[in-house]
């Protein structure tokens, strides 16, 4: 398994971080050395005011000012400081997945709860198809399995620009197939397998929603999009107001897109852009998540509104002070914990809801049967 040990000098960086963002809002303001940031009318979070200045004192730099190998390296191990100490859930197991696009690993959170079959949610880590693994993303999927009650099964996906597109999506199509055909063997409920993501990976899982609706495969129970990256064909505004300075550069952007689709595509394709498709009518109820302070903020509030207009079921939540990736820094920020469990119980919610909707279909079936 890879490392996941810290160093003395990251340990102390994550018992520093995590110190310094527990101080009261107007403290960490003044330890910024700036005032309040306020860009397009919203406020930042005074949190992640004070870690992107930790960030840009400890020497950080633009993801894309290096080579992919070294980029995955650094913001693996920045992943991990920023991740904090495991949290508990029921269980944790590593799998390889035998799937049609080769063996995939993945990693199954099981929920406490042992009172009756929970759903599953299929997870995509970000990163821009060029970064991201399970253990990066490890917090947030024990957040969300321990607040949303449910199975997530963490899958890695082969990153670009060694494989650019398709194979990340090759992978994520097959990754979502298996876990169709093996819910119960993992405890969870067959008839309620969600799909989700962050950043790169709810492109993924916004992709995988619109093929199974359109190939006449069993579709996801729910589309769960945290700060999705889903048009890479239209400037919209928040690539400008947040170009610099909130962790995603508008360079960085333009960086990943180039790694992972390079000449291979060069117009408007659904499969990188689930925005740009003519059919979104019938796709699966959807949880579109996005941060204030995100280059990425308008294009994922703009497909929750498409989707919406074309008669899919969608829940919109911005949080407005926070910024792109704030999933990964719930190790330090309470702030930035605290809206991942927001985001947890609304999933809750939303699955929940999806059973109880089963069940009236079931009952009508039985009815139309006697």
């Amino acid at each position: 398994m890879p490392d996941t040990s810290l160093t003395l000098k990251e340990r102390l960086e994550h018992r520093v971080a995590r110190a310094l963002l527990s101080l009261p809002p107007r403290l960490q303001c003044f330890l910024s050395g700036k005032p309040p940031v306020v860009r397009d009318g919203l406020t930042l979070h005074p949190e992640l005011q004070l870690l992107l200045v930790l960030r840009e004192r400890m020497g950080a730099v633009a993801m894309s000012a290096l080579p992919p190998v070294e980029t995955r390296l650094r913001a693996r191990r920045e992943a991990l400081v920023h991740r904090g100490e495991p949290i508990e859930v029921g269980a944790v197991r590593e799998l390889v997945l035998e799937t049609p696009a080769g063996p995939l690993k993945a990693r199954h959170y099981a929920p406490v709860s042992r009172e009756a079959p929970r759903p599953l949610l299929v997870f995509f880590h970000g990163g821009g198809f060029v970064l991201g693994d399970l253990d990066t993303h490890d917090s947030a999927c024990r957040l969300l399995c321990r607040h949303a009650d449910l199975h997530v099964l963490s899958v890695e996906y082969r990153l670009a620009p060694e494989h650019p597109f398709p194979a990340g999506l090759e992978d994520a199509l097959a990754a979502y197939a298996w876990a169709c055909a093996h819910a119960q063997e993992l405890g969870a409920d067959p008839s309620r397998v969600a799909v989700g993501g962050d950043s790169a990976g709810g492109n993924l899982a916004a992709v995988i929603s619109q093929h199974a609706v359109q190939n006449g495969l069993p579709a996801p129970a729910l589309q769960f999009l945290l700060y999705p990256a889903v048009d890479r064909t239209v400037h919209r505004a928040s690539l400008d107001h947040f170009a610099e300075g909130f962790f995603l550069t508008r360079a960085d952007i333009a960086w990943f897109q180039k790694q992972y689709t390079g000449a291979s595509v060069t117009g408007p394709d659904p499969k990188t852009s689930p925005m740009v498709s003519r059919e979104l009518s019938g796709l699966p109820p959807a949880l579109v998540v996005t941060a204030g302070f995100d280059p990425l903020r308008d294009e994922g509030e703009a497909y929750a509104h498409a989707l919406r207009e074309a008669g899919t079921p969608v829940t919109l939540r911005r949080f407005d002070a926070l910024i792109h990736a704030f999933a990964n820094m719930v190790g330090v920020s309470p702030a930035c914990r605290d809206a991942v469990v927001e985001m947890a119980s609304m999933l809750r919610e939303m699955l929940d809801e999806a059973a109880s909707g089963n069940a009236r279909n079931e009952v009508r079936r039985m009815g139309a049967n006697s």
